[in-house]
């Protein structure tokens, strides 16, 4: 619903989408990434104040259950393990089943937003696993331990 109306151009993350909400967002130069998130990954991304208050180490975000892992490599479906060279192909086939052109985004003022991705195992954008966000010092502590950085970057 809303699909003929919507003109934001967008760069959204969703965990899924429809055929017809995808085409609407990249009819209008958007891009659309379908991506997995964990129970506690979620609630975390949720509740993000919660969390920081904590004062605990961005966890990493797991990967998909091996009943979804064919959802979220699927180009189709725009997921965020997909081939990105046929997530193009998935984008150009859709414009054409609905009948626009797809925008080149590639000469878009707004290209460094719209092609920006977060790494898989992302929770926030712009904030690595590992981590600490302290609200009350208005601090990001990040660790400089081997290990740690090793175990938060596999």
């Amino acid at each position: 619903q809303g699909a003929d109306i919507f003109s934001a151009k967008i760069n959204i993350e969703v965990q899924r989408a429809s055929e017809l909400a995808i085409a609407a967002i990249e009819k209008n130069g958007g891009v659309v990434t379908t991506s997995f998130y964990d129970p506690r990954s979620l609630e975390i991304l949720c509740k993000p104040v919660v969390f920081f208050l904590r004062g605990q180490p961005i966890p990493k975000r797991m990967l998909p259950p091996e009943d979804l892992v064919l959802y979220y490599t699927d180009a189709r479906n725009r997921g965020y393990l997909a081939d990105p060279s046929k997530v193009e192909e998935a984008r150009l086939e859709l414009a054409k089943k609905y009948g626009y052109t797809l925008p080149d985004i590639t000469k878009d003022e707004l290209f460094q937003m719209l092609s920006t991705r977060k790494d898989p195992r992302q929770i926030f954008f712009g904030l690595a696993p590992g981590w600490v966000v302290s609200l009350s010092d208005k601090k990001i502590l990040k660790p400089t331990d081997e290990r740690l950085l090793k175990y938060y970057s596999s």
